[in-house]
């Protein structure tokens, strides 16, 4: 629709991009047109099916950690594969004998999400995916929870094949009211010749963008499935990702993470003394400080209207229920933006609600108070959403 040599900077910018993405990650390929989180998965888990398919290997089984994020396993099923969950260990992490116990001929991938969503580092991952490796697996990392390990780590070092990156979340483009997100996924060199068109060439003359399966020159990428959209993807995302990225450079991305791990742990070292905390004795943990409502046990009171009561504090809620390995779970994520300041205001509010609630336990199932929509009817929200204005 546009000559492409009228948008030279635009595909100059792309590829800059994605070759930020490829270092920080130490992977070869990127593709930067999947337009979020689960529509990345969708794409890498599409790469692999197709690499599967070429070399004539029809195995239908991904295994997917119950520390996963649950857009996993709804991925895998719609590229027609059978899930099968692996256990958690008690140390909050995957049970890595029964991974490898579960290994054979008909696993195509493991769907793992590192840090996990218990918010702590999986140590095992060279072993798990050179085990994968060897069982003739590919590993699917869900890299929704980089911000924790950005600069630090690089997931290709670790033997990863593909994962996505949430540049909404890590690379701070927005992600208020559900979107635009914005979900590139990083290619080992065995998938690389999968990924999805379009994809930005530096040619002698510029830029162009390369959207023909039989316009790409190398022999290494003959094997593309095909395309994840109709355009490049989120071109407004990418603006403010790279504007980020550059505005703090390579060091300051790996301050970013560490300020990001500080944050949670902070939280987490603040609130373990009232709040129950199922993973603090296991070490520090990432970006996300976990707890659960069982400090509540006797009370009649759960995480659900804890969460309703900061509101009253001022306070958005935390993510709520979620991982679902820990009961009545409260995951916290300040991220590397929040002040000393606003951490202490918030650690501040949890604790004078959880203490008002043990002291005295009636009239908080009608929190907020103060809000002017306090109890929602949340499942009628989800079952039947109304998603446009209706004149009354």
């Amino acid at each position: 629709l546009q000559p492409q040599p009228t948008v030279q900077g635009a595909l100059e910018l792309i590829d800059t991009l994605a070759t930020w993405l490829k270092k920080l990650t130490g992977m070869p390929e990127v593709a930067m047109s999947p337009k979020a989180g689960a529509h990345g998965e969708l794409c890498g888990m599409l790469a692999i099916r197709a690499a599967l398919e070429a070399r004539g290997d029809a195995r239908q089984v991904v295994l997917v950690p119950e520390s996963a994020h649950g857009t996993n396993p709804a991925t895998a099923a719609f590229c027609g594969y059978a899930v099968e969950n692996i256990p958690a260990n008690a140390r909050g992490r995957v049970d890595v004998e029964a991974l490898l116990a579960r290994l054979g001929p008909d696993v195509a991938a493991v769907m793992i999400t590192n840090p996990n969503t218990c918010g702590l580092f999986e140590p095992d991952m060279i072993q798990i995916c050179a085990a994968v490796h060897a069982a003739g697996g590919f590993v699917y990392c869900d890299g929704a929870n980089f911000n924790a390990i950005v600069g630090r780590v690089r997931p290709g070092d670790l033997g990863i094949d593909a994962m996505h990156i949430n540049l909404h979340k890590t690379f701070s483009t927005p992600h208020g009211g559900g979107g635009p997100g914005s979900g590139p996924v990083v290619f080992s060199a065995a998938l690389a010749p999968f990924a999805p068109l379009p994809f930005v060439r530096k040619t002698r003359d510029g830029f162009e963008l390369v959207e023909e399966m039989q316009a790409r020159v190398s022999t290494d990428h003959d094997h593309s499935f095909g395309r994840m959209v109709a355009f490049h993807g989120q071109m407004g995302m990418f603006v403010r990702a790279l504007s980020y990225m550059m505005s703090h450079g390579a060091d300051g991305l790996r301050q970013v993470a560490e300020d990001a791990v500080l944050n949670a742990n902070y939280i987490l070292s603040s609130l373990k003394d009232i709040y129950t905390a199922p993973f603090a004795d296991t070490g520090p943990c990432m970006h996300e400080a976990l707890f659960s409502d069982d400090f509540l046990n006797g009370t009649g009171l759960t995480t659900l209207d804890l969460a309703k009561a900061l509101i009253d504090e001022g306070f958005h809620p935390m993510t709520m229920y979620f991982p679902l390995v820990v009961h009545g779970a409260m995951l916290v994520e300040p991220t590397e933006t929040e002040s000393k300041a606003s951490l202490d205001q918030l650690i501040g509010a949890m604790r004078h609600v959880a203490e008002r609630m043990l002291a005295d336990p009636d009239d908080w199932h009608a929190s907020p108070y103060l809000a002017p929509r306090r109890r929602l009817d949340e499942t009628a929200a989800a079952r039947k959403p109304v998603l446009s204005y209706k004149a009354a």
